[in-house]
């Protein structure tokens, strides 16, 4: 074997143990890339703002792929999962919806319905119930035609399904629109009930939740169910009539 064959076979086996390092190497830094990153799962994220009990969709949700490790597994979720479910916090963009996050689906019996009813932040008591309490309704009416000044029971014994954050909403006054600030709280009531809060909400001058003891079983059909100006030893006049 001549020099020059020998340089070659110097050279070649030089190649040989370079692209065998070369090799272990890259299947080292690729190991190790997949010991960190692992498997990827599809979690979904806001795509803009979410203010608090907005329904979630495809409109406001977005699916991202990211590693598995990197995720805890209460954000693996489909978007079955999360169509029309809401949260009771306000999602910023690009946060990640989990199931700790999402309000527990309605737990209404076939005779119950939802209602929501704001709430007056400093005379109502919202802050001091908590969803599965008990209630009952009082409406003050003071400006419906017909009606007597008087405050009247509208149901009792009524189930708070949510108590979202206070907000502040705009209405008519004495002086002009005026801005006030509010507690929306979701009931559970039958039909009937319904009704007659969504027409004090709109025709009473107020609604209020009156809290309830801790005392299941107890008889009260001895309360009273109204009161007006009689009851004070005045005359309760009808709205638009004189004495």
């Amino acid at each position: 074997m001549n020099p020059r064959q020998r340089r070659g076979l110097v050279f070649m086996a030089i190649s040989i143990l370079v692209a065998l390092a070369t090799f272990f190497v890259v299947t080292g830094y690729v190991a190790n890339v997949n010991s960190q990153v692992g498997s990827r799962v599809t979690v979904y994220r806001a795509t803009q703002p979410i203010e608090p009990y907005t329904a979630l969709s495809t409109d406001n949700l977005e699916p991202v792929e990211v590693p598995e490790r990197w995720v805890s597994k209460s954000s693996v979720l489909r978007m079955d999962d999360l169509l029309g479910r809401r949260v009771g916090f306000r999602l910023n963009a690009g946060s990640t919806v989990s199931s700790d996050m999402l309000i527990p689906s309605s737990s209404l019996t076939q005779d119950e319905r939802e209602v929501a009813v704001n709430v007056d932040s400093v005379t109502g008591v919202a802050g001091r119930v908590r969803p599965g309490d008990r209630v009952d309704l009082y409406a003050v009416f003071a400006d419906v035609p017909g009606l007597p000044k008087s405050v009247k029971v509208l149901a009792r014994d009524i189930r708070v399904v949510s108590i979202a954050g206070e907000q502040q909403v705009t209405q008519a006054g004495e002086g002009g629109i005026e801005e006030q600030s509010v507690i929306p709280v979701t009931l559970a009531v039958v039909p009937k009930v319904a009704m007659s809060l969504t027409y004090a909400a709109n025709f009473a001058a107020e609604v209020r939740l009156v809290a309830l003891p801790n005392d299941v079983g107890t008889d009260r059909r001895g309360e009273v169910d109204a009161f007006d100006a009689s009851e004070l030893g005045g005359t309760a006049v009808p709205e638009g009539e004189e004495r």
